[in-house]
């Protein structure tokens, strides 16, 4: 049951709401503002090698450039969404905008690399007050009967995006440099700015609790620690010291942010009793799973198309957008869906769709058949993925009150953080092991340097093969059917932790609601409070 909006809560609007227009440009400003956001998690991913020849970076350098935005934005999400349902989110959004245009503008120009990641942490820090905002105006301003349909946009962008930006910014640095990549996300924030300005409402808790700041420090500890551990393990080896002391770091906090916010109760930054709800609980473990998969089948993804099919960067992002747009596109139709059949229904044909992907990218997958060999995959994936995400924000988003929106938002974006970088971390894992437990018997005959150059990696096999005479063609050979093995190994992978996340959803999934149902729950707790 979702806790009911409390009576000193500002409206969402001025008398009457906002008109169809003012909604749909409302919707277009908070799209665009989380596109600059998303664009800029995976844009610099194309332009690594660029850096490090115009930073005389190293690989460690260039991966704090990329990390420490995603570091910086996922330990504020809590924090920074709270504090904007506090002052207004109008002004938070504003505000954040700003901060991050300019941080955006100092990394395009940045001289060298500790510039940059000076810059990049000042990103994070404007895109940790922009991305809670946009769901919480979307969910504090939108009718209950339009809200699912916004929130299926806002899930598509947030699903999509990171890809569709990823094409983009190879483009420009195809056919410019690489810094124009920061072009995208500063053309999308200007026009945020004058749309977010113009039209969309303010809203605001008003509270008579001081700010948890307790809370908020501990978050942000908590989440910093086990993101870094995620993010730096695989490079720096996982019982390495730093590794272990930001392990202990962050459950330390973890626990201690739990047993404060049960202390703290009703002024809580968080009300951890919440997560005992099917809808939170259920939300947050279908988004923490997906986005993992997705971010791990990226990550499966690129050397396929780059070392095995020999594509092109630009040509490997454009190979990812079947998936970008079958998500997209029905992440807007997911709510049609919920409303017919239920949102627990919904999330469960989305996940076995998603799990019946990966099924087919392990059984169709193959050097020889190339590109139609995934494809089939790729689309199922989009497809449930797109089914899955909209009714699993919008369980998180009903778990919390209207005044606590900003938190609520933050909470998904945590979950999506967090899920991100342990399906990276996982997935890539065991392609690396798979790939090399494979290849290490059919090397014979291959000489010795040459054969460990190739079990680094199968980019590192093709670019040896270059160089291995007689034994290129052999050596070739091994590392793409090596890979694809390591490949199925991750797919299997996958593919059980969607089964294992579709029976949690049959016997503890959210409640089968339509938006009508939840439309009379929230009128009944209205008067309730009154």
């Amino acid at each position: 049951m979702s806790t009911p909006q409390p009576p000193h809560a500002a409206p969402a609007s001025g008398e009457g709401g906002p008109d169809a227009r003012q909604l749909r440009t409302v919707l277009i400003a908070v799209s665009l503002a989380l596109m600059s956001v998303i664009a800029s998690v995976s844009g610099l991913n194309v332009a690594q090698t660029h850096m490090a020849v115009e930073f005389g970076a190293s690989q460690n350098t260039v991966l704090w450039i990329i990390n420490i935005y995603t570091l910086a934005l996922a330990a504020l999400l809590l924090p920074l969404g709270a504090i904007g349902d506090r002052l207004g989110r109008k002004p938070m959004l504003l505000a954040g905008l700003g901060f991050f245009g300019v941080a955006t503008v100092v990394s395009a120009l940045a001289p060298t690399a500790e510039v940059m990641i000076a810059a990049r942490v000042a990103s994070g820090i404007g895109a940790a007050m922009i991305m809670p905002i946009t769901l919480a105006v979307i969910t504090s301003t939108f009718p209950e009967e339009q809200r699912g349909k916004a929130i299926g946009v806002w899930t598509g962008v947030a699903g999509g995006g990171g890809i569709l930006g990823m094409f983009l910014s190879a483009l420009l640095v195809d056919v410019a440099s690489w810094r124009w990549l920061f072009a995208l996300p500063v053309a999308l924030i200007l026009a945020a700015l004058a749309m977010t300005a113009k039209s969309v409402p303010n809203s605001r808790e008003t509270s008579a609790h001081r700010f948890d700041t307790a809370g908020a420090l501990l978050s942000t500890l908590a989440v910093t620690g086990l993101i870094f551990v995620l993010q730096e393990g695989p490079e720096r080896g996982w019982t390495a010291p730093v590794t272990l002391i930001s392990l202990a770091v962050g459950l330390l906090a973890a626990f201690g942010f739990v047993a404060w916010e049960l202390h703290r109760r009703d002024s809580a930054l968080l009300d951890v009793r919440l997560f005992r709800e099917r809808g939170l609980s259920g939300g947050s473990i279908t988004l923490l799973v997906v986005f993992g998969v997705q971010a791990g089948i990226g990550v499966v993804l690129f050397p396929f198309f780059q070392a095995v099919l020999g594509w092109s960067g630009l040509l490997s992002t454009a190979a990812m957008m079947p998936m970008a747009v079958m998500m997209m596109a029905t992440s807007g139709l997911a709510p049609k869906l919920a409303a017919g059949i239920g949102s627990r229904t919904t999330m469960e044909a989305g996940i076995a769709l998603a799990g019946l992907g990966l099924v087919l990218m392990a059984l169709l997958v193959s050097a020889k058949g190339g590109y139609l060999s995934i494809l089939p995959g790729l689309l199922a994936m989009g497809l449930g993925m797109g089914l899955s995400m909209t009714p699993s924000t919008t369980a998180i988003t009903a778990s919390l009150p209207r005044a606590k929106q900003g938190v609520a938002s933050a909470l998904n974006d945590i979950t999506r953080e967090f899920g991100t970088a342990l399906g990276v971390a996982l997935l890539g894992a065991l392609l690396a092991n798979g790939y090399r437990s494979a290849i290490d018997n059919r090397l014979h005959g291959i000489p010795q340097g040459t054969a460990d150059t190739a079990r680094d990696g199968v980019a590192n096999a093709v670019e040896a093969a270059s160089n291995a005479g007689p034994h290129a063609q052999d050596l070739l050979h091994a590392a793409q059917q090596s890979f694809v093995d390591g490949w199925q190994q991750s797919m299997w992978a996958g593919a059980a932790v969607m089964g294992a996340l579709l029976v949690y959803l049959v016997f503890r999934g959210p409640k089968n609601t339509t938006p009508a149902v939840i439309a009379e729950a929230e009128t009944a707790e209205t008067l309730a409070a009154r």
